[in-house]
């Protein structure tokens, strides 16, 4: 299996002086999902997590939605011309009663390290009718300086961004601010597919009491992960796209961008923050 992160050599310069040295540079690597044996889609991702990782991708896509809906996941064997085995290719096979919307089946699908899917048909498409409605779910209200406190809580965690620089994480804290589960990756999206996935697996969906953080800005796509697996708040370190904020109103998303200090923009979902004070118009 590929590692998380790799040595290159580079040219060092410092205030005028040159030198060669070492450098941690984090992996990233192809990863080609099958569903049922038929190529689905093309991800670059950080090589780790690779089942989890497939599975939460089709946990946002509608295909899963349940631990009993997944038969198996395994490496494609096979995979290259001497038959070796590069641990890039995963088939994910589902149990035989599951649906499997036609789409999914008739698109391959390039998805890259920074801008989530790509290729979608249409913004419709995109859409996807989640299991568990967010606007369904119980009560859930955080304060303010709950969700300050995340993102340090978050930066402590990440072990491989210390010694690279180079990844996004995704964390997933309870409604009290326990840090449940992080994980990371080149790509952000793959970053939050990874934290879905392994909580399908655990049979842990809907995460209908969970906070997800995000390190980076909050794109349509990481709005349309957390409405799939029911999580009610989506935090960004960052700034979320106008389609994210559309998708987070329509849904009953509660979305926070900016996440930075003491300070935030609630964008959709302000029933869902506990406030002191009454709110002065602008």
């Amino acid at each position: 299996m590929g590692r998380v992160t790799e040595r290159r050599k580079v040219l060092r310069i410092r205030d005028g002086a040159v030198s060669t040295r070492p450098d941690t540079l984090v992996a990233e690597e192809p990863l080609e999902i099958r569903l049922n044996g038929k190529p689905l889609a093309i991800t670059m991702r950080t090589p780790g997590d690779d089942f989890a990782l497939a599975a939460g991708f089709l946990v946002s896509e509608g295909v899963l939605a349940t631990a009993s809906d997944l038969q198996n996941i395994v490496y494609c064997a096979g995979a290259t011309v001497d038959g070796s085995n590069t641990y890039n290719v995963v088939d994910v096979k589902t149990a035989p009663d599951v649906s499997l919307p036609d789409f999914t089946l008739e698109r391959n699908v390039y998805t890259s390290s920074s801008c989530g899917l790509c290729g979608k048909a249409s913004l419709d498409a995109v859409r996807t009718t989640t299991r568990w409605p967010i606007a369904d779910t119980p009560a859930l209200r955080v304060t303010p300086e709950l969700l300050a406190s995340l993102p340090d809580r978050l930066r402590a965690a990440q072990r491989v961004f210390d010694r690279t620089g180079g990844l996004h994480a995704a964390a997933l804290f309870t409604e009290d601010g326990e840090l449940v589960d992080i994980r990371e990756d080149v790509g952000r999206h793959n970053a939050v597919d990874k934290l879905v996935g392994r909580a399908l697996q655990s049979d842990g969906l809907p995460l209908s009491r969970a906070i997800l953080l995000v390190s980076g800005r909050a794109s349509f796509e990481l709005a349309q992960k957390a409405v799939m697996a029911g999580i009610p708040v989506l935090a960004a370190v960052s700034a979320p796209s106008s389609l994210a904020v559309d998708l987070a109103a329509e849904t009953g998303l509660t979305l926070v961008g900016f996440l930075r200090g003491g300070s935030m923009n609630v964008y959709a979902g302000e029933d869902r923050i506990a406030l002191r004070e009454a709110v002065a118009e602008g």
